[in-house]
């Protein structure tokens, strides 16, 4: 393993001597320039791993340096040397993107905890630029930012099952970027210039879903008037991505797993079976092994399906990419909008950090674009944000519930608390919760005390009762 290489930079000769020694014992290679030019020059050259610069220099001061580096080498470390009377500039340049700074007289341990978190720093960043350019054409701008030890673990997993066949089973909550995932494998195999078809078995009415699979001959059924390709066909060679796969009747999964298993179908109405090469991933909230056991999934279509298996932790229990994924999203929008948009302020910050987020990446995201709208220039602030946010940031996201409530009763509170949150909009709580707006309404009415709905009270949504009707007790 080759040593890292550090970059010095300071006006004073008997400063850099110093830390060039210090260094060289502890194993590293070390260059030496006294000002921000030569700094900005020897970067160039080297690429050093981090760089430790003086704050107050002449011609081009630590903080110019910092600024220039962040366009040249955005990924490497900076750590400025402060003296006396330096502190409060020290402070406005780790707003500027510093690492870290040391203080004069040098404390030893201290740069050399330092330089230790700075480095591990640097290798993440190297891993995830290095997997991200074999990512090809994913969109890294939803889900797939992120260096927290769960989101680096799927990334590790994706690589290593996009080469094969495999069907694999991506779970997580709605919004944690399943879809995303699904593109990564396939921008990752083979099969990258195929077809990735996307299709959301929750979306397709259960009288359609069978022709929007497998297609349909011209008159097979009433409405048919034309002979229409099914999204298997069209994934013929490439990869077949279905979300909530759950959701794919009962009665339809034999089917499926026949065209898995022989790669072989039968359009709706068709005489002739058609040959289709295709990798198929799938995407679900739901726990199978429950679905299966209450007999709505088949469990030799689960076997069949979760050869692999990868799993995305919601954004709560990934708090440390929040800050990257902000930045990410900030940059994003911005650039879309034509705006120039410094960040987010400390306080905004704490808020966006804080929040339980249960729409997870997606609901950020879409926090983070209103925020851009509102804001236009300089830095986002808490009255940018939504109110669930900027009023009560982290208290206000959990929900407190005495012991003993029968677990009917803990579903109903929590799903009620999750819906006045979201302003009792029932398509946003059906999305948080991951369940389809249709469970919802029916859970709703069920909570009221109406019993199961009718096939005609289904039929219109506007007819379920009001939240307000239903009695909630036991939140403390």
């Amino acid at each position: 393993m080759s040593k890292a290489r550090i970059l010095i930079v300071d006006d004073e000769e008997s400063t850099r001597d110093l830390f060039a020694e210090l260094l060289q014992r502890w194993g590293y290679d070390v260059d030496q320039t006294a000002d921000g030019h030569g700094a900005l020059k020897l970067a160039t050259e080297t690429h050093p791993d981090v760089i430790i610069s003086d704050l107050v220099m002449p011609k081009l001061d630590g903080l110019a340096l910092v600024r220039a580096l962040r366009e040249e080498q955005p990924d490497t470390p900076v750590v400025i040397i402060t003296g006396k009377g330096t502190i409060d500039a020290a402070v406005e340049a780790v707003r500027e993107g510093v690492f870290d700074f040391v203080e004069k007289p040098l404390d030893p341990a201290r740069l050399k905890v330092i330089l230790t978190r700075a480095l591990e720093k640097k290798q993440t960043l190297h891993e995830m630029q290095v997997l991200r350019r074999r990512l090809g054409q994913v969109d890294a701008g939803v889900g797939l930012v992120g260096s927290s030890p769960p989101m680096r673990k799927a990334m590790e997993l994706v690589e290593k099952v996009a080469p094969s066949k495999a069907s694999v089973v991506i779970t997580g909550q709605s919004g944690t970027g399943k879809e995303m995932i699904a593109r990564a494998i396939h921008q990752l195999s083979p099969r990258r210039d195929k077809p990735f078809i996307a299709i959301n078995c929750s979306a397709i009415p259960a009288t359609l879903i069978e022709s929007e699979m497998f297609g349909h001959e011209r008159g097979a059924f009433t409405g048919a008037d034309q002979r229409r390709l099914g999204a298997w066909e069209l994934a013929d060679g490439g990869t077949l991505f279905l979300d909530e796969v759950g959701e794919i009747p009962v009665e339809l999964q034999a089917k499926f797993l026949r065209v898995i298993e022989e790669e072989r179908l039968r359009r709706l109405g068709g005489k002739n079976e058609i040959s289709v090469d295709v990798r198929v991933v799938c995407a679900t909230n739901r726990d199978l092994k429950e679905e299966i056991k209450a007999q709505r999934f088949r469990e030799d279509l689960y076997f069949r399906l979760n050869v692999f298996h990868i799993n995305l932790a919601p954004l709560k229990e990934r708090r440390d990419d929040i800050p990257v994924l902000v930045q990410h999203f900030i940059d994003k929008f911005s650039k879309e909008g034509g705006k120039k948009l410094q960040g987010v302020s400390n306080a905004a910050m704490k808020l966006l950090s804080d929040y339980a987020w249960p729409g997870n990446i997606r609901e950020l995201r879409n926090t983070l674009e209103r925020a851009v709208i509102l804001c236009g220039v300089g830095l986002i602030e808490p009255e940018h944000l939504p109110s669930e946010l900027a009023g009560g940031g982290g208290e206000s996201a959990y929900l407190k519930l005495p012991y003993g409530l029968p677990l009917r009763e803990v579903e109903k509170e929590y799903l009620l608390a999750t819906l006045g949150r979201l302003q009792n909009n029932k398509a946003r709580t059906a999305q948080a919760l991951g369940i389809s707006e249709k469970t919802l309404y029916n859970k709703l009415y069920r909570y009221s005390g109406r019993g199961p709905r009718t096939k005609d009270e289904e039929s219109s949504e506007e007819e379920v009762i009001d939240p307000a009707e239903i009695k909630v007790t036991g939140i403390g």
